[in-house]
């Protein structure tokens, strides 16, 4: 495997949860990105696949089990290039929101509100590439 190979590989995962033409944003608590406006998600732990990365992470910080996540992209992360982010979409998702600590706030909102929101880079083009992904299937 070449480097670059390797870089290409996904080792967090996030997960853009959609209802009714609107996404779920949750606000970080914590650094990285604390108190900016993104998708649920995290790290890959060791083992584990990164659709199993994806949907562990969504249950620890929303309570919510998802079904069917939809890769849409991988994208290094803007304030620190070793993370490479797998971005998935579902609408299929159970349960009750009940966020973590990690989660200083959480609403569902049009995409076309992200202008109101302190949001992580590229967040607008990442939910346009989502939501075509869902007009696909």
């Amino acid at each position: 495997m070449t480097q670059d190979q390797i870089t290409d590989i996904p080792n967090a995962a996030s997960v853009a949860l959609v209802r009714d033409g609107t996404v779920l944003l949750i606000k970080r608590a914590y650094d990285p990105y604390k108190g900016l406006w993104t998708l649920p998600g995290g790290r890959l732990e060791p083992g584990e696949t990164i659709e199993h990365c994806a949907a562990r992470e969504i249950a620890e910080e929303m309570g919510i089990v998802i079904d069917n996540p939809r890769p849409v992209m991988v994208q290094a992360l803007s304030r620190d290039p070793a993370f490479r982010l797998a971005i998935f979409v579902t609408t299929e998702f159970t349960g009750k929101i009940v966020a973590s600590d990690e989660v200083g706030d959480h609403k569902w909102v049009e995409p076309t509100a992200l202008i109101s929101f302190r949001i992580t880079s590229r967040l607008d083009d990442v939910l346009t590439k989502a939501f075509a992904v869902l007009e696909q299937s």
